[in-house]
């Protein structure tokens, strides 16, 4: 195990994304993090609704196993189109 900062790793890691509600969102950013955690199992990302309809919010609770790994999931999540915000 190795201590980064104020994380331990290898850790488990909820990843909070929120963007616009589209047809191809939730896959798009499943693809994202299947390439930066491979061990990520599909059915466990929650998904929900915003009140109005008009965004999703999808949390990947990844095993995170460095602070590089982290950075750079975060580093593309952020680059895509339909993203809003991380967590």
């Amino acid at each position: 195990m190795s201590d980064e900062g104020t994380l331990t790793f290898p850790c488990e890691f909820p990843v909070k994304v929120v963007g616009v509600r589209s047809d191809d969102f939730a896959q798009g950013i499943l693809d994202i993090v299947l390439r930066h955690a491979p061990d990520f199992q599909p059915l466990s990302m929650e998904m929900r609704v915003s009140a109005g309809g008009n965004y999703l919010s999808l949390t990947c609770t990844i095993t995170a196993h460095s602070r590089m790994q982290l950075d750079a999931l975060y580093l593309e999540l952020s680059g895509h189109a339909q993203v809003k915000f991380l967590l």
